[in-house]
């Protein structure tokens, strides 16, 4: 008769096949916190896209020396 293992722990699955693959969790969190603020800025910028293209396109715009003031309000002031 052959004898019984007596020790149940296994010599090959003590050790990871692949030690580079156990990052730290510290790593894995600023891994995701990066990914989600690169996205969420992708995304303020798809959704501001028209605001941007207008701030850039500012200076190439004939300047209003008037911004919004009618006649009647700056007569009124005086």
């Amino acid at each position: 008769m052959e004898a019984e293992p007596t020790d149940f722990d296994s010599g090959t699955s003590a050790s990871p096949a692949h030690p580079s693959q156990n990052l730290p969790a510290w790593i894995k969190v600023g891994a995701v916190a990066a990914a989600s603020a690169l996205a969420g800025g992708l995304a303020a910028a798809w959704f501001y896209r028209q605001t941007l293209v207008r701030l850039q396109n500012a200076e190439n715009s004939v300047q209003n020396t008037d911004f919004g003031i009618s006649l009647s309000d700056s007569e009124e002031d005086e």
